[in-house]
């Protein structure tokens, strides 16, 4: 399983308007509709106005491969370069011996 930590630093107070965006565009949907997907969440940091964390994790690399090629993730570029000033992403490996 891969597991990412995604990290939106959105401009400023407009972080929940991108997050009714991705909503309203259905790209949280539409990922998590993905053969391969896990999980797909977004969390709001309490103390991080301006902040939107993305834990998102994939079956396998073949998944996450497939993901990167679909149109809705289109829509998402395009929402990021309205809504984003940058974006950090943090790839987690699970301990040996866990599912």
């Amino acid at each position: 399983m891969l597991v990412f930590h995604v990290t939106f630093v959105c401009k400023p107070e407009l972080r929940e308007e991108f997050l009714e965006m991705i909503m309203t565009e259905g790209i949280d949907i539409a990922c998590r509709e993905e053969e391969g997907n896990i999980a797909y969440d977004y969390y709001l940091p309490v103390h991080k106005e301006n902040e939107l964390l993305l834990i998102e994790k994939w079956r396998d690399a073949a998944a996450l491969a497939a993901h990167a090629r679909q149109e809705h993730m289109v829509r998402m570029d395009r929402l990021k370069a309205e809504y984003v000033t940058d974006m950090r992403m943090e790839m987690l490996r699970d301990a040996p011996g866990r599912e």
